[in-house]
């Protein structure tokens, strides 16, 4: 891959999560009233930032997949350093209603704005590929965005609920690790199991 098109895809990445930096201090700032809305509001811009960056990380990954194993920790650093207090999956929604410490409506409402958000920011990276600023954009949308998992639908859902599993057992047992040191314990296992998958 060219240096341009990695620099036009880590330009794009930074637009990214500046927006939703921004769009999450506003959120704080005017919904103070509105704790749930707010709630909501931050679980959306969370889980889009996650799903914009995972997409273009994985154009990346087939281009350069050292290049964006490396992508791959420091975004995932990044993510746990600014995006705290948001789940940005439905298991982590799910975790706090069966821990007793969350309702049903509000986990539903978490989820479905996890599912909103996911399918908004895979339409603004649609948009933002069809204008070809770098050369995997334009190659991702010539092959439709297909997987370039090379395996079947029931071999990709067991790997992904064996790394779910993986990775939901790391997490809890890694409450009792201190916050900055957690975030780069969690970074590595996300980078290894994407390595792995």
């Amino acid at each position: 891959m060219a240096v341009g098109a990695l620099r036009g895809s880590l330009l794009l990445l930074s637009a990214v999560v500046s927006a939703v930096a921004l769009g999450r201090r506003l959120a704080r700032r005017r919904l103070r009233a509105r704790p749930r809305l707010r709630a909501i509001l931050l679980e959306m811009l969370s889980t889009f930032q996650v799903c914009a960056c995972t997409g273009e990380l994985s154009l990346l990954g087939a281009a350069e997949p050292h290049t964006a194993l490396t992508l791959t920790y420091g975004f995932t650093v990044l993510h746990g350093l600014t995006l705290a207090g948001s789940a940005c999956n439905p298991c982590g929604a799910l975790q706090p209603l069966w821990a007793g410490s969350a309702a049903l409506g509000d986990a539903a409402l978490r989820i479905a704005a996890q599912f909103g958000a996911a399918a908004l920011a895979r339409a603004f990276m649609r948009l933002v590929w069809s204008l070809g600023m770098a050369e995997p954009h334009a190659a991702a949308l010539s092959q439709g965005c297909a997987s370039p998992m090379q395996t079947t639908e029931l071999q990709a859902f067991c790997i992904e609920l064996l790394f779910t599993v993986v990775f939901q057992l790391a997490v809890l047992r890694a409450e009792s690790v201190t916050p900055k040191y957690r975030v780069h314990l969690l970074a590595l296992l996300i980078t290894m199991l994407v390595y792995a998958g």
